[in-house]
């Protein structure tokens, strides 16, 4: 396997463990408003990933940096062509991450109030956009040698748009599951609730991606051409059928790991029908990027593989300690006496 394949591979790993995890942490925080009736609830939601959100981001940065050294060509283009929407993400998760922290810092109902709201947006919009972005990069941006031709309203087409919903229910779906398994009492059984009427929707999306990525995508070509492929895609619909079957057993643990596994598959069916365009051309297949026209030399790649080798198996034992260290459920009790709570 040339070096190009193992960082493609890695590339798609990256992005799917990122979305896995900091998935639940965007659901939670658009549901944070509704699924908290009061201010003493809406502090539980937040303290369930207040531990995990800021490290669940090393798994972006280090997927944009991936990027950034293995295929420095879709990086530039990439960041030039969707400046715009890059940027709008970029602030959303600023603000998000400044929204958990300011929260609690003056006990005044609309102080709170606002952050409550920012926190509902800066949650919601990084789930649409990643969503519209991934939606473009499968069926292709309007580029050639000429440069792009497009713009933000372009990305916003009903496929981009149709991405970005199932991105959205993805997450919430996930982040549903995630505080029904964190909290207890009222909390749990509203968060429980809300995973049962969000998985129809999320269904019917999924559903919809599918027939719609036929025409809109050429990434039914390696299926057609690999049919041993098409585990990937089944894989995922099995997944996603498996979270109805546990909630419906009441056992939220197994729906939650189905839900990881929802995620990470359909990622991998994204990505293996992508292979190995990364960002594709719609007006000149000629001029897609591939992950031999846009990566870095063999040797930087070599030096690269030596260094993830090491790295990576120490930053998922950490993330491992630090979920293991926080596995317990989150109570009004805990965060009213605690004061480093958020």
């Amino acid at each position: 396997m040339g070096l190009q394949i193992i960082w493609f591979v890695l590339w798609g790993v990256l992005w799917a463990v990122y979305f896995m995890l900091d998935g639940f942490v965007l659901g939670a925080g658009m549901l944070q408003r509704f699924i908290g009736r009061n201010d003493d609830e809406r502090r539980v939601v937040i303290n369930t990933v207040g531990p995990v959100w800021d490290g669940n981001e090393v798994w972006l940065i280090t997927a944009g940096g991936a990027t950034f050294a293995a295929f420095p060509t879709t990086y530039a283009l990439m960041f030039s062509y969707l400046y715009t929407a890059l940027l709008l993400l970029l602030f959303a998760l600023i603000v998000r991450g400044v929204s958990f922290e300011f929260r609690g810092k003056l006990e005044s109902s609309r102080w709170k109030g606002a952050w409550d709201a920012a926190i509902l947006v800066s949650s919601f919009l990084p789930a649409l956009l990643f969503g519209v972005a991934f939606g473009n990069i499968f069926s292709g941006l309007p580029m050639d040698r000429g440069g792009y031709h497009g713009s933000f309203i372009s990305l916003l087409s009903p496929f981009g748009l149709l991405t970005g919903l199932l991105f959205v229910l993805l997450f919430l779906e996930h982040g549903a599951l995630y505080l029904a398994a964190k909290t207890v009492g009222d909390l749990h059984g509203r968060a429980k609730r809300v995973a049962q009427r969000v998985w129809p929707a999320l269904l019917l999306v999924a559903a919809s991606f599918l027939v719609a990525a036929y025409p809109a995508t050429r990434l039914s070509e390696n299926y057609f051409r690999v049919p041993l492929l098409l585990a990937v895609p089944l894989a995922a619909v099995a997944a996603l059928l498996a979270i109805r079957v546990c909630l419906a057993r009441d056992r939220i643990l197994p729906a939650f790991a189905a839900s990881c596994a929802t995620i990470v598959l359909v990622v991998a069916t994204g990505v293996t029908g992508l292979f190995p365009n990364l960002i594709p051309s719609s007006l000149d297949p000629a001029s897609s990027l591939t992950i031999y026209n846009s990566s870095s030399s063999h040797y930087t790649l070599r030096i690269m593989t030596v260094v993830a080798a090491v790295f990576l198996p120490i930053v998922i034992a950490y993330k491992i300690w630090v979920y293991r260290l926080f596995r317990g459920k989150v109570t009004v009790e805990d965060v009213m006496g605690d004061e480093q709570s958020y």
